[in-house]
C-alpha cells in the first residue's frame, strides 16, 4: 500500500509502498482510512523544525494523525464492531492489549503517539487499540470525523482557559487550531472572539465563512492597539495561542486583563522572553495545553453532529493520497488552510 514515510531526520517525506499491517492483535482494530487531515504538526515534522527530534528513534514511519475511516478486521477481545465508522484518537498505549479507552490508569506500556512516534494514517489501512476508535453518528462524514482530532484539541485548550459565558477571547493564530479554537470558545460561550494572523488571507477567509469577523491583522499595526480597537478599548478576559511564535505571548500580555488566563497550545522552537514584574503584578495566569482527552473527543463528536456543514468551511483542499505531497507543500506555503487526503 502507498504510505506517506518520514525516514531520517531532515526536510521532507517520502512516498512509498509498504506492506499492509496485517490481522490486528488482541485488543485492536483495523481501520480502512477514508479521510486524514494534514495537521500543523505534520507540516512542522515535514520541514524538520525544532522540537521534533523525540521522532529520531522510532523512524522511519508512517505520519497522519487525524484519522477517520471504517473498521474493517477486530481483534480477539475488542468491543467495537466490524463496519463501525470511527474517528481515531492518537494518544496509543502498548501493553497488553487491553486498550478501554486512552489514558485508562489501567494501562501499563510504552505511550505513543499515532504518526509521530509509532505508524500512523497517511496510508490505506491502520491497526489500532479498540478503544482509541470512536464510533461516528450518521451525520459526521468521513472528512469531518478527520476534524475531530484538532477540533479536541482546541476544545481542552478552551476547557484550560476557563472560557466562560460572555468572555472576550483573543485567538493568536488563524491556523486550523486557531479555527477550532474560536469556535470552541463560542460553543463554550464567549460573547466576542477576535483571531490575531500575520498576512494570512485564505485563512481569513476561512474564519469569515465560519461567522468569525474580528480578525486583526498584525502585519497592519501592533497587535495590542487593533485589538483594543477592536473591542472598545476594553481588555480581554481569555487568550488562546496557537502560533508556535513565543513573542506573541508577550504581545497577547498587553491586552489581557487583570488576572486574565492565557493558554499556550502551540508549540515552540525558541523559549519565551517575559517580563515577569509586569506579568505578576498583573496576577497573570499563564497555562499550557497538549492534546486532548476522550471526553473531550465525545463532546466534540456529539458537537458535530448537531450542525455539521457548520464546521466544513474548515476544509479547503481535498486530496488523494497520491498527491500528499503536493497537499504538504499547499500547507507549508499556506496556500491551503485544511488539507484532506483520501488513501
Amino acid at each position: 500500500m502507498l504510505a506517506l514515510r518520514k525516514t531520517r531526520a531532515g526536510f521532507g517525506l517520502e512516498a512509498l509502498e509498504v506492506p499492509e499491517p496485517g490481522t490486528p492483535e488482541a485488543g485492536e482494530v483495523q481501520v480502512r482510512v477514508e479521510a486524514v487531515g494534514i495537521c500543523g504538526s505534520d507540516v512542522h515534522a515535514y520541514e524538520w523544525t525544532d522540537g521534533y527530534g523525540h521522532m529520531v528513534p522510532c523512524l522511519p514511519l508512517t505520519m497522519g494523525h487525524g484519522v477517520a475511516g471504517r473498521v474493517v478486521a477486530v481483534g480477539a477481545g475488542a468491543a467495537v464492531a466490524e463496519g463501525t465508522r470511527v474517528a481515531v484518537h492518537p494518544r496509543l498505549q502498548r501493553g497488553d492489549g487491553q486498550a478501554a479507552w486512552p489514558g485508562d490508569p489501567r494501562l501499563r506500556g510504552e505511550r505513543l503517539s499515532l504518526g509521530l512516534t509509532s505508524d500512523g494514517g497517511f496510508a490505506r489501512f491502520v491497526n489500532v487499540p479498540a478503544g482509541n476508535a470512536l464510533p461516528l453518528p450518521d451525520a459526521v462524514d468521513a472528512e469531518l470525523g478527520a476534524l475531530v482530532e484538532p477540533l479536541a484539541v482546541a476544545a481542552e485548550a478552551v476547557l484550560v482557559g476557563e472560557v466562560g459565558i460572555g468572555d472576550t477571547v483573543l485567538v493568536l493564530g488563524p491556523g486550523t487550531i486557531g479555527q477550532g479554537l474560536a469556535l470552541m470558545a463560542r460553543a463554550a460561550g464567549a460573547g466576542r472572539v477576535i483571531i490575531a494572523g500575520r498576512a494570512d488571507q485564505p485563512r481569513y477567509a476561512v474564519l469569515r465563512q465560519l461567522g468569525f469577523h474580528d480578525i486583526v491583522d498584525v502585519a497592519e499595526g501592533p497587535l495590542a492597539e487593533q485589538v483594543l480597537a477592536t473591542n472598545g478599548g476594553k481588555l480581554v478576559d481569555v487568550v488562546l495561542e496557537a502560533t508556535g511564535h513565543p513573542p506573541s505571548i508577550t504581545d497577547a500580555l498587553a491586552v489581557l486583563k487583570r488576572e486574565g488566563v492565557l493558554v499556550v497550545a502551540g508549540i515552540h522552537a525558541a523559549p519565551l522572553s517575559l517580563p515577569l514584574t509586569t506579568f505578576v503584578r498583573n496576577r497573570h495566569q499563564l497555562r499550557a495545553s497538549h492534546g486532548s482527552e476522550h471526553r473531550t473527543w465525545e463532546s466534540v463528536i456529539a458537537l458535530l453532529a448537531r450542525d455539521p456543514e457548520a464546521y466544513r468551511p474548515m476544509i479547503t483542499h481535498r486530496m488523494p493520497l497520491q498527491r500528499g505531497l503536493e497537499g504538504f507543500e499547499l500547507s507549508r506555503q499556506r496556500a491551503a488552510s485544511k488539507v484532506i487526503l483520501m488513501p
